[in-house]
């Protein structure tokens, strides 16, 4: 198989795994070639991935990288970027297929670059949906692009939705993160480091505590409902805490169809690389009779609220996600850095969107219709959610 593939956010957990099954699919003979990469802030990492996939053009966001990039780089016959708009270009490169796995709503600008092409684009980045779900959809559909999940719950939804039309409900999983038993006590003394400690995936920072806080599922569950077309009352999530069903589909007769597995992103990323076929691909096999039991349990609203958070902004509308989205970015910053603790994460949240449905009445009513209105409703979010959290650590 041919194919012309960008990466974007190269030298995260994705954008590595993505690294790893193109080695070794081009190992196997698949005449693979790489357009672009791109990256945040981690040079290091940068240079080591166009040394292993020799791409034509290499961005780096941080604009006072440039310089050191470029130095970096020589040699290696690859074109160098910085700054926002290179991010931009690195999606809007000639790829037919384009990696979004850049984190956060930075990712939003550069995915789009790559839909507006109407290219096959695997969407690792969730904020794309959460802040512009219905714009990015109807821009998909405008431009031809094939929008391929790679989140493993939404990616096994995908390879199982076999008759859309005849659903009666989606079931996402959750392994219920590093806390999954503790506390809300212990909870409120977490370290940033117990919080990025994700017990199955190996992930960054922000998602890993965006997994410890169940927000991470809240995301998806908006995330899915934009992708699939379900309504909140369709979708479901439920703990399940060894990671092997990453996801069930409900039909009307009663049938419900699973896809499990290892976790391993690789297997995903494959499946999305390969699609409409399969590659062979060297991840571990599911083992039952080893695994031995799987279990499953109800998440806990109480200790877990990011979940509840997310599920009433879905059903509030585009608007009221993206704020989430937003504020929960800076929200996880201020844990991060230290200024927080960990339960005044969702609080932080919570707090920001009841400002904007006050101090700023309307915002969050009114339906985004372009994506400078959700640009304008994010920034809304993250001002508000920088005042909670300066409070909250002043306090």
């Amino acid at each position: 198989m041919t194919r012309s593939v960008s990466i974007l956010g190269v030298t995260g957990s994705v954008g590595q795994s993505t690294i790893q099954v193109i080695e070794e699919l081009r190992g196997q003979g698949w005449d693979i070639s790489v357009e672009a990469v791109a990256a945040g802030r981690r040079l290091d990492v940068l240079v080591d991935a166009c040394r292993r996939l020799k791409p034509k053009f290499a961005a780096i966001a941080d604009l006072d990288l440039l310089g050191d990039a470029k130095t970096a780089l020589v040699g290696l016959n690859v074109e160098v970027g910085a700054g926002p708009a290179a991010i931009e270009e690195a999606g809007a490169r000639p790829a037919d297929w384009v990696m979004s796995a850049i984190v956060g709503a930075a990712g939003l600008a550069p995915t789009m670059a790559a839909v507006r092409r109407g290219v096959h684009v695997a969407l690792a980045n969730k904020e794309c949906l959460v802040c512009a779900g219905p714009l990015f959809i109807e821009a998909a559909k405008a431009h031809g692009a094939t929008l391929l999940p790679v989140d493993s719950e939404h990616n096994a939804i995908f390879q199982v939705l076999t008759h859309p039309d005849r659903v009666e409900r989606l079931t996402l999983t959750a392994s219920g993160g590093p806390f999954r038993t503790w506390s809300r006590e212990q909870m409120a003394a977490a370290t940033p480091a117990q919080a990025c400690a994700h017990p199955m995936w190996s992930m960054g920072r922000k998602i890993s505590v965006d997994s410890a806080t169940l927000m991470n599922k809240g995301l998806e569950l908006i995330e899915a409902a934009y992708l699939f077309g379900f309504t909140s009352k369709s979708i479901d999530v439920i703990i399940h805490p060894q990671s092997t069903v990453h996801s069930l589909v409900h039909y009307v007769d009663g049938s419900v169809l699973a896809q499990l597995g290892t976790p391993d992103m690789r297997i995903p990323i494959a499946y999305a690389l390969s699609w409409p076929d399969r590659a062979t691909v060297s991840t571990a096999r599911l083992d039952l009779a080893k695994l031995s039991q799987l279990t499953f349990e109800a998440p806990d609203p109480v200790r877990f609220p990011a979940l509840g958070l997310a599920r009433s902004a879905l059903d509030r509308g585009a608007a009221a996600t993206t704020a989430l989205s937003a504020a929960n970015e800076i929200a996880v910053e201020a844990f991060l850095e230290g200024r927080i603790r960990f339960l005044d994460i969702s609080s932080t949240v919570e707090q920001a969107l009841s400002h904007l449905e006050g101090a700023e009445a309307g915002l969050l009513a009114k339906m985004p219709s372009s994506f400078d209105e959700v640009g304008a409703v994010d920034q809304a979010a993250r001002r508000a959610a920088r005042r909670v959290a300066g409070n909250l650590a002043a306090a």
